[in-house]
């Protein structure tokens, strides 16, 4: 699911709002879960799991075209660990 399908089903399933305010709300989720994992905060969404931001150490690497070693810089990069709930719908598990 892309984004604009997302925003199509939650307009489909409240028709008391407006397409451009389900819209708004959508991108003001994302926003705020980017803004507080590039802080280097975790969020969590109960059920469905957790953001957070996990460092790569710096290394050395392999060009996989030629094979010469490069040097990796240090990085942050996002992980999610998922809920229960999701883990347990995913696997078939009884609610």
């Amino acid at each position: 699911m892309i984004r604009s399908e997302l925003i199509q089903k939650i307009s489909e399933e409240n028709p008391h709002l407006f397409q451009r305010d389900v819209e708004r709300i959508v991108n003001t989720v994302f926003e705020e879960v980017i803004g507080a994992m590039a802080r280097g905060d975790r969020v969590e969404l109960r059920g469905f799991g957790a953001f957070s931001v996990k460092k790569r150490e710096a290394r050395t690497g392999r060009n996989p075209r030629t094979g010469d070693a490069v040097s990796v810089e240090e990085k942050a990069v996002p992980f999610f660990k998922t809920g229960k709930l999701l883990r347990d719908r995913l696997n078939g598990a009884a609610e």
